[in-house]
C-alpha cells in the first residue's frame, strides 16, 4: 500500500535541488550561501521561489512574534535551511511552528551538515483549528 504524500511533486523538486547544491558546495558554508544556490536551482527547475518570507505569530490577535521562512516554493512548501552538525530536535519544531503558524502544510528542514540530510514535515490545516496564530 502506497501513501500520497500531499505536494509531492514538488518536495521531490526540491530534494533535487537540495542534492544539486550540496554535491556542487559540500559542506561548510553559511545557511545563506546554501539559500541562494538552492533558488538559482529550484529557478532552473522552474520553480516559483520566494526568499524570507514573513511569518507573524498572533496571541489573543496581537503580533507577538515575526519570524522569516527562509525560503517558500511553488506558494505551497516551506523550507527551513540549516547548515549544522544535524538536524535537530529544535529544527524540527521550528518547522512545525512555521506551519501551524501559516496557511502552509508541507515544509522541509534541508540540513548542509557533514552529511545531507533532510525531513519532511505535514500539517493539514483542517487540523489546526481555530488558534489564534493560524489566522492571516
Amino acid at each position: 500500500m502506497s501513501v500520497e504524500l500531499k505536494h509531492a511533486d514538488i518536495t521531490e523538486q526540491i530534494i533535487k535541488a537540495f542534492y544539486a547544491v550540496y554535491n556542487t558546495l559540500g559542506y561548510g558554508f553559511l545557511e545563506k550561501v546554501y539559500v541562494k544556490a538552492l533558488i538559482i536551482e529550484m529557478q532552473k527547475l522552474g520553480l516559483e521561489v520566494a526568499h524570507n518570507v514573513e511569518i507573524l505569530v498572533r496571541y489573543s490577535g496581537e503580533v507577538v512574534g515575526e519570524y522569516y521562512a527562509d525560503l517558500v516554493v511553488a506558494r505551497l512548501v516551506i523550507i527551513e535551511v540549516k547548515a549544522a552538525q544535524a538536524i535537530a530536535a529544535e529544527h524540527e519544531a521550528q518547522l512545525l511552528n512555521y506551519l501551524k503558524a501559516t496557511p502552509y502544510e508541507v515544509g522541509l528542514v534541508l540540513n548542509f551538515g557533514p552529511k545531507p540530510q533532510f525531513k519532511r514535515k505535514a500539517f493539514d490545516n483542517a487540523n489546526k483549528g481555530t488558534l489564534s496564530w493560524t489566522k492571516p
